[in-house]
C-alpha cells in the first residue's frame, strides 16, 4: 500500500526550517565579510558588523526548532493502529499479522 503523504506536501515546521536556513546563511556571509578586514590587517568593520555574525547561532536555532516542531507533529500522527493488543509495539509493515489486521 502506497503511503498517502505527497511528496510535495508541507510538514509541520518546514517553513521553520527554511527561514533559520537562510538566516544561518546571512550571518555566515556577515562573518566572512567581518573576518575579512582582519585577515588582510585593514580598518576592522564596526561592532554591529560583529553583532551580524551572531545570526548564524540564531539560524541554527531556528532550524532546530523546526526540526523539534516536525519530530512532534510525527509523533502526533503516529499511527495508532499499527499497535499491538498485547505489547504495545508497532507492527513492521509487511508482516503477515498487519496483513492479516488490515483486511
Amino acid at each position: 500500500m502506497r503511503d498517502k503523504t505527497q511528496t510535495n506536501s508541507a510538514v509541520a515546521g518546514d517553513r521553520l526550517i527554511r527561514a533559520g536556513a537562510i538566516v544561518f546563511f546571512l550571518g555566515a556571509v556577515a562573518t566572512l565579510v567581518t573576518v575579512v578586514p582582519l585577515l588582510l590587517h585593514t580598518t576592522p568593520f564596526p561592532t554591529y558588523m560583529y553583532l551580524l555574525s551572531m545570526l548564524m547561532g540564531v539560524g541554527f536555532l531556528l532550524a532546530a526548532g523546526g526540526v523539534l516542531q516536525s519530530v512532534a507533529a510525527a509523533a502526533v500522527r503516529l499511527p495508532h493502529s499499527r499497535l499491538r493488543s498485547s505489547g504495545g509495539t508497532p507492527m513492521p509493515e509487511g508482516s503477515p499479522k498487519a496483513i492479516a489486521g488490515t483486511r
